[in-house]
């Protein structure tokens, strides 16, 4: 039987384009598809005739599960349960995109997407209390996932021994009669495959080196928390000394070991670069047990609102400031407040500083909410 193929245009692709995909694969066939990465070949989960046939075509052992693919990031949480650290963060910034994350899961039979499901389908997704995730960034692997009412698995879509196809007529040719359907969408985008790594207790390893090289997924696994005020001498400093408590608290670490949990939190002005702390907010920050006697200040750069995941600033016009220098940071900075700014107590008397950093707590308390840990 020869293996149907279908042509579409990713850039214009809809789920019409993949109506007859989509009902295939609904239906139990091994349907090839492209990814930014390279073709993949895909089953519902939950069909054992289906995941036999993909086992035997690539020679997969039956002990062994296949990667489960997911249309949207938000859905790994159905078939993980909890996910904190540096998989969040993992998660938030590269997907969808060329990673594949193996998570931990002790115990599949707890997490919500198994509730009720048969060991068959188990045993396709999870392999020794691990699940192996990818979230495509690619329209019409996106497009056809979220059709397909079931998890679905995938691999790449070439028989044993052979290189991963980049291409759909390269599928074609090495896959014809033994697939059902192939979505011809062209040229991959990276013509390689997606890196994977493996979630870690609290940190994670390398597998398989891909499209992301170790420095890019060491820079992937940091959080960058800035605080930004106008000379860096007294609100930001302040800011950035009660958010590392807050977050160490939150995570139960100290501080000190905070940048070897992959976080780190700083601090600048706008017009920063001249002295010390100011003499106030080290007495301040003293009282709450911190200190500011090591500051000094720091001139905000455009490298620094590069790297940043979090920009928090103390006033609307600095946050315009920010965005002049890096537009692409709108979705990244906010002032502390919404609709009130910090007013800056340069020059005022003690209780001045006692009162402003009062009001920056609140703020910390608020914001340090959205900041996935």
């Amino acid at each position: 039987m020869d293996t149907k193929t279908i042509i579409v245009d990713r850039r214009e692709a809809s789920s019409m384009d993949l109506h007859e995909a989509v009902k295939a694969l609904s239906d139990g066939a091994l349907v090839a598809f492209p990814t930014e990465t390279v073709y993949g070949l895909a089953v519902r989960a939950d069909d054992p005739l289906a995941v036999a046939r993909l086992r035997e075509l690539k020679g997969r052992d039956s002990a062994k599960a296949f990667t489960l693919h997911i249309p949207n990031r938000d859905d790994v949480r159905q078939y993980i349960g909890s996910l904190n650290g540096v998989g969040a963060r993992f998660i938030q910034k590269a997907w969808p995109g060329p990673l594949t994350v193996i998570f931990p899961v002790p115990d599949p039979l707890r997490v919500q997407a198994m509730s009720g499901a048969a060991k068959s389908t188990i045993d396709a997704l999870y392999y020794d209390q691990t699940l192996g995730v990818r979230c495509p960034d690619d329209r019409i692997a996106q497009l056809l996932l979220s059709s397909v009412p079931a998890p679905v698995i995938a691999t790449s879509a070439n028989l044993a021994g052979k290189t991963p196809p980049t291409d759909g007529s390269r599928v074609l040719k090495d896959m014809n009669g033994h697939v059902d359907f192939v979505i011809d969408g062209g040229q991959t985008k990276y013509a390689r495959p997606s890196t994977i790594l493996r979630l870690t207790n609290g940190g994670y390893s390398l597998i398989r080196d891909g499209v992301y090289d170790a420095s890019m997924l060491e820079r992937l696994s940091m959080l960058r928390i800035l605080f930004v005020c106008t000379g860096n001498t007294c609100r930001s400093p302040m800011a950035q000394e009660m958010a590392r408590k807050m977050v160490a608290d939150r995570i139960g670490c100290s501080t000190d070991d905070l940048p070897a949990r992959g976080i780190l939190v700083n601090s600048a002005g706008t017009s920063g670069g001249f002295g010390g702390a100011a003499e106030h907010a080290v007495e301040v920050m003293a009282r709450r047990g911190l200190s500011l006697a090591d500051h000094f200040s720091t001139n905000l750069t455009v490298e620094m609102i590069q790297q940043a995941d979090y920009i928090f600033t103390m006033t609307r016009s600095q946050r315009d400031a920010v965005l002049q220098s890096v537009p692409s940071a709108q979705n990244r900075v906010h002032t502390l407040f919404v609709d009130e700014d910090v007013r800056d107590p340069v020059g005022g008397t003690l209780d001045e500083y006692e009162h402003c950093a009062d009001i920056i707590a609140q703020g910390l308390q608020w914001r340090l909410k959205e900041v996935t840990l």
